[in-house]
């Protein structure tokens, strides 16, 4: 592709490809995300060139990084930085034990980068589990612009205009389910539902059903994680549980609030033990990936769809 000599197929998605690939006249080592030729519609064009748009600019050690978007006659493809790690759904995969003591750090490293997001202005409006790549000391960096957008005025909810819903049911907040104008506090919210999920080994809602799982985002109580994991200290839980409040004005206003919380509590009772395997010598290949996580019931068959 152009300059770049693709060498590993990291991920393969519904529009899109992810590659590791050589640049030939430096060698340096880099990730393509690539539309497959059959999707590289102008739609499909657009959302990659958004993703160059509101990405291009970030710099922080917790956000990755984007290099460029190349309109190549092939594919057009967005060139990131390369980073070789899991992302945070694969980790979970086998419950929330082995990545427990690495818990703490990968939600101070996320609420980081997410509020680094904030103050350039942006909205992610789809964090979750897979957004999130980890290694093997809880480093992490935030992923998929995709459908980031900038804080909308509330006159446009007064006149009754409703925004595009689009996100992943699982962690979408109340007010981006009913297509509110949104603010930070619907990430706030995801992020609650990703740390849940960090906690508990599961999403704070699950459903046989995509209207039923949205319908218990609007209505149904929240969970406290202390129910699946009797480690999580109180104080924790009870963050959680006002993150994914129903009502935004009642979740923490903001990243930074978020942070500031997360140094005055610990997240367990007792330490977790430090697991012999390491992330990084997990066996999972470059396609078991959501798909494969789907297949584990029909009680969870609709937790990572996109809308």
């Amino acid at each position: 592709m152009g300059p770049y000599r693709l060498t590993r197929l990291i991920r393969a998605g519904h529009a899109c490809q992810v590659w590791e690939a050589i640049k030939d006249d430096s060698k340096e080592r880099f990730a393509l995300k690539m539309l497959r030729p059959d999707k590289a519609d102008r739609q499909e064009i657009g959302y990659l060139k958004h993703e160059y748009e509101v990405g291009k600019d970030l710099n922080h050690p917790n956000v990755i990084r984007i290099y460029d978007f190349v309109m190549d006659p092939q594919s057009p493809y967005l060139v990131f930085e390369l980073y070789s790690a899991l992302n945070l759904k694969l980790v979970l995969r086998d419950g929330y034990e082995p990545i427990a003591y690495l818990a703490q750090k990968i939600a101070e490293n996320a609420a980081s980068g997410l509020h680094y997001l904030h103050e350039r202005g942006w909205i992610h409006c789809d964090l979750k589990p897979d957004n999130l790549l980890v290694d093997d000391d809880g480093n992490l960096k935030l992923i998929d612009f995709t459908i980031a957008q900038k804080p909308k005025k509330n006159f446009l909810s007064f006149f009754g205009i409703k925004q595009p819903v689009r996100g992943t049911r699982s962690y979408m907040s109340p007010e981006q389910i009913r297509g509110e104008t949104l603010d930070r506090r619907a990430d706030v919210y995801s992020f609650g539902c990703v740390l849940f999920e960090l906690l508990a080994g599961r999403p704070p809602f699950t459903a046989s059903s995509p209207n039923e799982l949205l319908e218990k985002h609007l209505k149904a109580g929240v969970p406290s994680v202390m129910v699946y994991n009797n480690n999580v200290t109180r104080e924790c839980a009870d963050l959680i549980r006002r993150m994914i409040h129903k009502k935004r004005e009642s979740r923490p206003e903001s990243m930074w609030e978020v942070m500031q919380e997360f140094r005055n509590l610990h997240f367990f009772n007792r330490k977790p033990p430090t697991p012999e395997k390491k992330l990084s010598e997990m066996e999972v290949g470059p396609l078991s990936d959501v798909d494969s996580l789907k297949q584990r019931s029909a009680q969870r068959l609709f937790e990572d769809e996109d809308t």
